[in-house]
């Protein structure tokens, strides 16, 4: 099967109360362990680059990869995405190159200005006549905390999305989807000791109110696994304190309006854990394809345990 975009991916997805997994890739390894959970589970899957995946990997080389994963599991429905597009040119350039959806985020820009970033996108995403295809479009309302590559935003600088202002933004920028900010943090230390992680699930259904049917998507939200934070520590790392998303709100969001369920730092949390197990185990080792096995393994794991447990889309290819 060809690369899709989320269109009719996401409308299955919310007829049906779960969410797709979209997850972010930097190298083959990545690639072959998500597509390999999720053709195993018979699930839809987002594959999606960031700016920062594309300075490290070459965009080229990830969109290769990504096609050949195509070409492993035909029968299954695979998006390419770009995770948080800064800019216009970013968006088209991806376009151009073959992504099938895209993410403008314009979220720490003045509403206004937000909205005619957005629109820029969409009229040139969706203009089918021009390139014979229909590429989505992701928008953003409202800041999530944390960071992660190219995204840094301080706890002060962080707003929960407006449910009044969703409509107008849908409507006058023509998204297909929308990201919007109830909770979630961007990276593995999203909450400090003590505090009580709780998405705002009534701002998730006020905004599905206002928007029926429409496809919400929740960024910043891995879980941040503490058998994998106890191994990284345990075998030299210093990853004090990281907390992240409790996975049963996480499944609550997905049986609502949340469609896409972003997760970057889960996966690399699997895949350090076991690079630095493996080198403390096997201190003989050098060879990469010995110690990235076990990281692309640990990858599955995650994502296997994701589709299963927390999206709920196996079977829904």
């Amino acid at each position: 099967m060809p690369l899709v975009n989320s269109k009719e991916m996401f409308q299955k997805a919310y007829e049906g109360g779960y969410a797709v997994g979209a997850f972010n890739v930097n190298n083959m390894e990545i690639v072959q362990a998500i597509t390999e959970a999720a053709g195993a589970l018979n699930s839809p899957v987002i594959l999606q680059v960031s700016s920062g995946a594309r300075k490290y990997a070459n965009a080229k080389y990830l969109i290769h990869m990504v096609k050949a994963a195509c070409e492993n599991f035909p029968e299954l429905p695979i998006v390419l995405h770009l995770d948080h597009g800064d800019s216009f040119e970013l968006c088209k350039s991806c376009i151009d190159d073959g992504f099938t959806s895209v993410m403008i985020d314009g979220s720490h820009l003045p509403y206004e200005d937000n909205v005619a970033l957005t629109k820029k996108v969409c009229d040139y995403a969706h203009d089918v006549a021009a390139r014979g295809r229909y590429v989505t479009v992701e928008g953003e309302l409202g800041r999530l905390a944390g960071i992660e590559d190219a995204v840094n935003v301080s706890d002060e600088d962080a707003q929960f999305t407006n449910p009044d202002e969703v409509q107008d933004f849908v409507t006058r920028t023509g998204v297909d989807s929308l990201a919007i900010a109830i909770g979630t943090s961007h990276g593995a230390y999203k909450f400090k000791p003590g505090q009580n992680p709780k998405l705002r699930l009534d701002i998730l259904d006020e905004i599905a109110r206002r928007l029926p049917g429409f496809p919400i998507v929740l960024h910043g939200a891995s879980s941040v696994p503490q058998d994998y934070v106890k191994i990284i520590n345990e075998h030299g790392g210093n990853m004090p304190d990281a907390i992240g998303i409790p996975e049963d709100q996480l499944r609550e969001a997905a049986h609502r309006a949340v469609c896409k369920i972003n997760i970057d730092s889960d996966l690399r949390l699997g895949m350090t854990a076991a690079i630095r197990l493996h080198f403390a185990t096997h201190p003989d080792h050098f060879d990469p394809r010995q110690y990235l096995t076990d990281g692309r393994n640990n990858v599955r794991n995650v994502v296997t345990h994701k589709i299963k447990n927390v999206l709920g889309s196996e079977n829904k290819a």
